[in-house]
């Protein structure tokens, strides 16, 4: 005879838990929760996800769904504690975020979630998501043979330690509009001058501080280093010795802070802790050359008001123009050194082309301003140079923005040299 236990189905497994300091404040998430599981799904708090995770019931799961909003920010160690438990029981992690912090939703991405979905949630969004933490990992390759590696290709970082003995030159770079050529600028202006003087060659940094859209890395084929987000996520911890080591070496000359990994925030660093860091890199290098981030952000006075140039990168259209007045009248309302901007066309008309000289001529008498630089068009052999890591003087030495660029660092150069020996 068959009893009444044997009758009644076993409860189905649970695959997969909402963790939230309260699910009532998710509501599209419960709804999302029950298309996609049924009843196989449960709710937890912070603290009883904790418990659970180390229980036997817990061995089914797949992923649990954390759900937090502003006021979760104030929690952040707890949550944090929530995240590290599930990946140590190799369950997934989806993040669903409500209105917090872009910097609270870096660092718990970076804690190893699986997958972030907004709240409100889109529509198909939970289920994209689970579709993607279910799809199995390709299988590693087998690691390939170990070849020596020539010595150029290994990870290249400063040789010298830091004796703070050097009283540099900042020149920031900060296009105009976007697509002005400011990066690429910025990293051959950088090479130039580190390539200056053969005999005894100017110690040259160059930084780039956008913190989103960098592309020095990429313009120079540099991995970007674990300790740059160290760096500028806790400013006051670094010294000259720790700044230096975040950068690396391009061709034994060139040391360079790249742009971190991830995307940040551009106000990640106060006005205050990043003059700090550039007051380092001043005494310590001969030339500081900064790519600046297009958007007028709160340090850029700690960046204006240490620069000795602070080239403006710009074109000739409309855009550029507008965008110069703005900037300017920006800094006279904030009282700032507007006067060391120097401007520079990028893509100037050349010399036979009468008609384009002409409205250059009338834009810089517009605008009230003297277009100290004006830059050829580069062709092709720009991008080329970029996408291949080199810069010009290593791809296409004889090209004419490349000669430009050459005979600006070099007046540069000249420059420091005879005020240097003024001092001395």
């Amino acid at each position: 005879m068959t009893s009444v236990a044997t009758l009644q189905p076993e409860p189905a497994p649970i695959l997969a838990c909402t963790v939230s300091r309260d699910v009532q404040n998710f509501e599209l998430l419960i709804d999302d929760m029950e298309r996609e599981l049924g009843e196989a799904w449960g709710d937890l708090g912070f603290d009883d996800a904790l418990i659970f995770l180390d229980q036997p019931e817990a061995e089914t799961l797949e992923f649990i769904a954390v759900a937090v909003d502003a006021q979760d920010e104030s929690d952040l160690t707890r949550i944090s504690e929530v995240v590290r438990a599930a990946l140590a029981h190799r369950v997934k992690v989806i993040l669903v975020a409500n209105q917090i912090s872009p910097m609270v939703l870096h660092q718990l991405m970076r804690l190893g979630a699986d997958d972030f979905v907004p709240y409100p949630l889109p529509d198909g969004a939970l289920h994209d998501a689970i579709e993607r933490i279910r799809k199995p990992e390709p299988e590693a390759p087998p690691p390939p043979a170990l070849e020596p590696q020539p010595a150029a290709a290994a990870e290249e970082r400063p040789a010298f330690k830091a004796k703070g003995d050097r009283h540099g030159v900042l020149l920031p770079v900060h296009g105009m509009a976007g697509g002005t050529g400011a990066s690429t600028f910025a990293a051959n202006l950088a090479w130039e001058l580190a390539t200056s003087d053969k005999a005894n060659p100017p110690r040259v940094c160059l930084m780039d501080l956008d913190f989103q859209y960098g592309s020095i890395s990429t313009y120079l084929d540099l991995p970007r280093k674990e300790s740059v987000f160290e760096t500028l996520t806790d400013p006051q911890s670094a010294d000259s010795d720790s700044l230096i080591k975040s950068m690396q070496t391009f061709n034994e000359r060139l040391h360079v802070f790249t742009a971190p990994s991830d995307m940040l925030p551009l106000d990640i660093i106060s006005g205050e802790d990043l003059g700090r860091l550039i007051d380092m890199a001043l005494a310590n290098f001969d030339f500081v050359v900064i790519d600046m981030p297009s958007t007028v952000v709160a340090w850029t006075e700690a960046v204006l008001t240490r620069a000795h140039v602070y080239f403006a990168l710009l074109e000739l259209d409309l855009r550029s123009a507008q965008n110069i007045l703005r900037f300017v009248r920006a800094l006279k309302a904030e009282a700032l050194p507007h006067e060391k901007l120097r401007y520079v066309l990028n893509r100037a008309p050349k010399f036979t082309d009468l008609s384009a000289k002409a409205r250059v001529k009338r834009m810089a008498e517009s605008l009230d301003i003297d277009i100290e630089v004006q830059l050829p068009d580069g062709g092709t052999q720009i991008t080329q140079a970029n996408d291949h890591g080199l810069p010009l003087a290593e791809s296409a030495a004889k090209n004419p923005l490349r000669k430009e660029l050459q005979k600006l660092a070099k007046s540069l150069f000249d420059l420091n040299k005879a005020a240097e020996a003024g001092k001395s």
